[in-house]
């Protein structure tokens, strides 16, 4: 009997055993009973303490601001080739995107769904690689024999200009009227000056010049390598965006609040078509306008067509200044050959600038930052006295994000407090009164808002 009940309680514990081990190996919860008193204080405590700690690092930060920024200048230099990857991923996955959605549904037909985006994906970033190395190969095919003609023709004209150049102050010593005199003593002046630029300045400058293009030879030769790595890395980037993008929702999610989580959400997407869509519309332009500088020069039969063209095609990604910026050495270079020309040059560049400005521009870029020409001016000279050239592309897209969360912002406030968010609204006589209702100019708009307030009661 004895055996039996052991046999039997053996049986009974069991079950227990395995509801323990079931419970045990579930994860347990945390904080369901809310935190302690002392839990509380030592809370108090602690953000008093990481307060005073973040005020002294900041002050010591500032105090190392120079060092810390040669340590960032390092650390961009070690990542170059990651952040060149993430650039050329960024500028190639409108193709890979169109590719996918027009391939995807063909491949499905014979294929799992699985194989298809696999496929379509491997044909994608192949497509979007090799028009990128085409349109590079492109450019240098016209860029570099048309440099080496310009160069070559420069220097075999330079000598005959050199002469013309002192036929023509030979003739001027000869004058003997006022005029002549004055041009005479400016010459004097002029080559007094140049003479003394020569034997003090010119042998300094010369030394600068060699060790600044034996470091800029290194420097181009480092940037190829790193542009030839990011291009390896945006393979891999465009392979694995999708989870790249999963991997940031889910933190974003672990570290914020809900409603945080989707502001930063929603603030990146809408970066995302800011940045994409003035940047590929941009892009798109200049490559126009290129073209239709190519034909213009060939119609007026300008030197270094070519080169032209493709100097003013890169600087028109610049907004509003970049035009002129590929203009200035591109007059230089024509007037060297035929001041005339020279001339004729400045006047298409100005006409090609005003079709670019009204009607090729507002066409492709629509309204894809939102700012007004002044904040545009404003965000090009902020961001190229900043970061240069760099600067003066992406300042535009940078600074119309700001705008977008500040106008967000004050729409918010204002909405809180019920008063309207359009600006044509706030003229010279509209007001808030004590009561903070809003008061408009013209005194039928406040009867007609005050009607609207009155039906919306009604109907809720």
């Amino acid at each position: 009997m004895e055996k039996k009940e052991n046999v039997e309680e053996g049986v009974s514990e069991k079950p227990e055993e395995k509801k323990s081990a079931a419970y045990y190996e579930k994860r347990p919860e945390f904080g369901n009973r809310g935190p302690s008193k002392i839990l509380l204080h030592f809370r108090k405590g602690l953000t008093f303490f990481l307060v005073i700690a973040a005020c002294v690092i900041f002050y010591f930060l500032l105090l190392r601001i120079d060092d810390i920024s040669v340590g960032v200048s390092k650390v961009i230099d070690v990542l170059k080739p990651i952040l060149y990857g993430m650039v050329i991923a960024y500028l190639l996955n409108p193709i890979v995107k169109q590719i996918d959605w027009w391939l995807i549904p063909q491949l499905k037909k014979k294929m799992s769904q699985e194989k298809a985006k696999k496929v379509s994906r491997s044909v994608g970033v192949f497509a979007a690689l090799v028009m990128l190395l085409a349109l590079i190969l492109a450019l240098c095919n016209m860029l570099i024999p048309e440099l080496y003609k310009s160069i070559r023709d420069m220097v075999q004209t330079l000598p005959g200009q050199i002469s013309d150049m002192v036929t023509k102050i030979i003739s001027i010593q000869k004058d003997t009227s006022p005029a002549g005199v004055m041009a005479r003593n400016l010459l004097e002046k002029g080559s007094d000056a140049l003479q003394n630029w020569i034997k003090q300045d010119l042998l300094t400058k010369v030394n600068e010049v060699m060790s600044n293009l034996t470091v800029g030879i290194i420097n181009f030769v480092s940037e190829i390598l790193n542009f030839l790595i990011g291009l390896i890395v945006s393979v891999y980037i465009l392979f694995s965006k999708e989870t790249f993008s999963a991997q940031s929702k889910k933190i974003v999610y672990a570290v914020f609040r809900t409603d945080h989580a989707n502001m930063i959400l929603h603030l990146t997407k809408k970066s995302n078509e800011i940045f994409g869509g003035f940047i590929i519309g941009k892009i798109i332009d200049s490559m126009i306008i290129g073209v239709l500088c190519f034909f213009g020069l060939t119609l007026l039969k300008m030197p270094y067509i070519l080169l032209i063209s493709v100097i003013v095609g890169v600087t028109n990604v610049i907004p509003f200044f970049g035009p002129y910026i590929g203009a200035i050495p591109s007059a230089v270079l024509i007037l060297l050959n035929d001041p005339i020309k020279g001339l004729y040059f400045l006047i298409f560049i100005l006409v090609l600038q005003q079709l670019d400005g009204n009607v090729i521009g507002p066409k492709i870029l629509g309204n894809s930052t939102g700012l007004s020409a002044f904040w545009v001016v404003f965000s090009i000279l902020l961001g190229g006295g900043l970061f240069g050239f760099v600067g003066m592309i992406m300042g535009v897209p940078t600074f119309a994000v700001v705008y977008y969360i500040i106008t967000m912002l004050i729409n918010h406030l204002l909405e809180k407090k019920k008063l309207p968010l359009q600006t044509s609204e706030y003229g010279e006589k509209s007001y808030v009164d004590d009561s903070g209702r809003f008061v408009r100019e013209n005194p039928e708009e406040n009867d007609t808002a005050v009607k609207n307030g009155e039906n919306k009661k009604e109907r809720k």
